[in-house]
């Protein structure tokens, strides 16, 4: 098991990074919470909270701080606005703090930098803290938790600050998922949105280019609710600060990259449930269009720069391009794997990435895309599934895992680093 040693200066970057109108109490801090409530239960998600491993992952990231002193902060919270900026407040320093550990820019708790999976468990922790707040005013439990949510995920206050001739690359990763078959695991999409964000870069033409990006939920209610929308939208926007290429990235294959030429209008991965163990609706045999989807095309192409990615980024990993889909051709009732791309009239299966959230991410993104900034370039890209967990279940990382985890978020810079370099015409 790594060690549990707490980094000295964690109570003071922590009031450092956070802006005085959230900053707990000083006569609170250590104090019982106050003004709580034993329900309701954990949801899902949170419910995993009970294995001690959690405990473990969000020390070992050095975000043990924001977990134990968010009762305090919330009992000194007067009313609904000032909740409003609280949870902005804290969401917004709980997702830099992530980001400068993963960039090994403070020190962690044993963890290596780049690891996910504190980000992930902390706000996990402090929004099951949030709903057993029982404050003497009322709130609306479902929008602070939103807020939260969005700000701890870089949605918010993380606008590109590049100037004149540097590039904007926003990219999006995800969650951690399959976590009742292994707490453990880590999402390599998410450690490279977090040691990427901010970055600079340079691309393989030697210009310049910044870096922003979000995690996002493994949670279809999350997506209905227009959670790619609300990240995407404020980059899409035409601008001066808007993006020139978007990429949403997540874990898809064992041992290689691929970058998905197609993303599919579908969901169709029932049986698989999302974090939490809600399904999705469809299947492969009676694929359905997900909630809140604007108008858009059956599929969408990618419009990454492809062959320039593939003929030169495959070292650790080889990058491949995934033009296979499954769809029901027109006028068929069945459905059908295509190893070249849809054919015309038919319905979406599933895109290359299939019929689960990180196809939808696609998607989403690219249909936005195409409404608000046709000629940026877009596409998603799948990394290799992250292997080397410790035989040992007590043991959250080890020597594999990490070198397998490094050598993957390497490579998505890699990626990044050619895709970037085409320009809208």
């Amino acid at each position: 098991m790594i060690p549990l040693r707490r980094a000295a200066s964690a109570a003071s970057l922590l009031c450092a990074l956070l802006p005085i109108a959230v900053a707990a109490p000083a006569q609170a801090v250590g104090a019982a919470p106050c003004g709580t409530s034993l329900s309701p239960a954990p949801d899902p998600e949170q419910a995993r909270l009970a294995d001690t491993r959690t405990t473990v992952l969000i020390e070992g990231g050095g975000l043990g701080d924001f977990v134990r002193r968010f009762p305090a902060a919330l009992c000194g919270v007067r009313g609904a606005a000032e909740a409003d900026r609280l949870v902005d407040g804290w969401g917004e320093a709980l997702w830099q703090s992530a980001v400068r550990g993963a960039q090994g820019q403070r020190p962690t708790g044993g963890l290596p930098a780049g690891d996910d999976r504190p980000l992930y468990w902390a706000r996990l922790a402090m929004t099951e803290q949030l709903a057993r707040w029982n404050p003497t005013f009322t709130v609306d439990r479902a929008a602070l938790r939103s807020r939260f949510e969005d700000a701890s995920r870089g949605l918010t206050d993380n606008a590109f600050r590049a100037g004149h001739g540097v590039r904007r690359v926003f990219i999006s990763g995800f969650d951690p998922f399959g976590l009742d078959a292994e707490p453990r695991r880590a999402n390599p999409s998410g450690s490279a949105a977090l040691r990427l964000n901010g970055r600079r870069i340079t691309l393989s033409d030697g210009s310049p280019a910044e870096v922003r990006a979000v995690v996002l939920p493994v949670r279809y209610g999350d997506f209905d609710a227009g959670v790619v929308e609300r990240a995407f939208a404020p980059m899409l926007t035409p601008g001066p600060a808007a993006a020139d290429v978007i990429t949403t990235v997540s874990q898809g294959y064992p041992g290689i990259f691929t970058l998905e030429a197609w993303a599919g209008r579908a969901r169709s991965a029932d049986p698989y449930p999302d974090n939490t163990g809600a399904l999705s609706g469809g299947t492969r045999e009676h694929p359905v269009t997900a909630p809140g989807l604007g108008p858009g095309a059956e599929f969408i192409a990618t419009t990454l720069p492809a062959d320039a990615v593939t003929a030169a980024v495959q070292a650790p990993y080889p990058v491949l391009l995934n033009t296979e889909v499954t769809e029901i051709p027109a006028g068929a009732a069945a459905p059908v794997d295509r190893a070249d791309g849809p054919t015309p009239g038919s319905r979406a299966v599933a895109g290359g990435g299939g019929g689960y959230l990180s196809n939808e991410v696609a998607y989403r993104s690219n249909r936005l895309r195409g409404e608000l900034a046709p000629a940026r370039p877009g596409g998603h890209l799948h990394t290799p599934v992250l292997t080397g967990l410790p035989d040992d279940p007590q043991q959250v990382t080890g020597p594999e895992f990490e070198r397998n985890e490094r050598a993957i978020t390497s490579e998505v810079r890699a990626v990044l680093e050619r895709a970037a370099v085409a320009k809208a015409p």
